[in-house]
């Protein structure tokens, strides 16, 4: 962290173009003004950094950004995932446009019973995998009804949830919190 804020600073008061080539992503959308993702020499986005991070455009660069990233068909209701299960969505695209669900692990709630209330996707799982993140817990979820699910929650919880690898928990998902980027 230190050496990102000294390298922001001297970048903030240099006149010409620089050019930095990270495999952090953390790194990329800090510092950059615009941000290039590569991936196997292909060029997969070229956009500013809110830009990226907001739409990436691909599962790819979504999960490179530690994203959760769903390929699918949208539906009259939402979206049709690829790997099997459904998404609700608030945001609508073409019934049939292929469309990639985005969902930020912040945005994913974790409960020991199933949930009430307004989230409209919830889901039943088991904790796959649990891996500190700075002062976060990140626990990835597997779940028969929609793919692997990451969610960010902090210690206190996880210790006053229970929740540790086999456990079984539920997911839930606002629709109001699902982007979809168009492919």
């Amino acid at each position: 962290a230190r050496v990102r804020h000294t390298l922001r600073t001297h970048l903030a008061g240099f006149g010409g173009v620089c050019l930095i080539v990270t495999h952090d992503p953390v790194e990329a959308v800090s510092l950059a003004d615009r941000v290039l993702v590569l991936a196997h020499g292909r060029a997969l986005q070229d956009a500013p950094p809110a830009e990226v991070t907001r739409h990436p455009r691909s599962p790819w660069v979504a999960r490179m950004l530690g994203r959760n990233a769903w390929p699918g068909t949208a539906s009259a209701d939402g979206l049709a995932l690829a790997a099997g299960g459904r998404l609700v969505v608030a945001e609508t695209l073409p019934k049939g446009a292929k469309a990639l669900a985005i969902i930020a692990p912040e945005a994913v709630s974790v409960h020991r019973d199933r949930p009430g209330g307004s989230p409209r996707n919830v889901w039943p799982g088991t904790v796959r995998e649990i891996t500190a993140v700075g002062s976060r817990l990140r626990v990835l979820i597997a779940s028969a009804k929609v793919p692997d699910l990451v969610a960010e929650i902090t210690p206190d919880a996880a210790a006053e949830l229970g929740i540790v690898d086999g456990a079984a928990v539920w997911t839930s998902v606002k629709a109001t919190e699902v982007t979809l980027v168009h492919l």
